[in-house]
């Protein structure tokens, strides 16, 4: 069994919608209001693309540090 690599599936924009969709469900089941689904769609997506963004920012920088080695 392979590992799952946590990293890509945070960044994914796939899964966020797949959780996003997960929740909303789980909130009409329960009777929720309209708004309140778009509120927390809203909140899933905003919350991936900053994981995405750190994550990113997070590897450029890796690449970066590791190009200024000197020997």
């Amino acid at each position: 069994m392979s590992k799952i690599n946590w990293a890509q599936k945070l960044t994914s924009r796939k899964f966020w919608m797949a959780v996003a969709a997960f929740v909303v469900g789980v909130l009409a089941l329960f009777g929720a209001d309209a708004n309140v689904g778009q509120q927390v769609s809203g909140v899933f997506l905003s919350l991936g693309a900053v994981v995405a963004y750190i994550a990113g920012e997070g590897y450029v920088d890796g690449q970066a540090a590791g190009e200024d080695k000197t020997e």
